[in-house]
């Protein structure tokens, strides 16, 4: 297994860590594997950007938009001025 090692943590937060694992009965390194096993959890459910928006606005319905048939055939774009 892997180890990690957090530099700079606040001195409040170390205190909440502690009291928040004391209330599960955990240890504060049981706690912190813990939150980040359910944080990163949350972000595989998510689902990548297009998939965040469509789930966004599903509930709002689609939009049935007609596209006018294409008269021409697509050409490639010419940057060239």
């Amino acid at each position: 297994m892997a180890s990690i090692t957090i530099r700079n943590l606040d001195d409040a937060l170390k205190a909440l860590l502690r009291v928040v694992a004391a209330s599960h009965g955990r240890s504060m390194e049981e706690e912190v594997r813990v939150i980040l096993s359910q944080a990163l959890a949350l972000q595989e459910k998510r689902g990548g950007l297009g998939s965040r928006i469509h789930s966004r606005f599903a509930a709002l319905g689609g939009a049935d938009i007609e596209l006018p048939e294409r008269k021409t055939k697509a050409r490639a774009a010419d940057f060239d001025e």
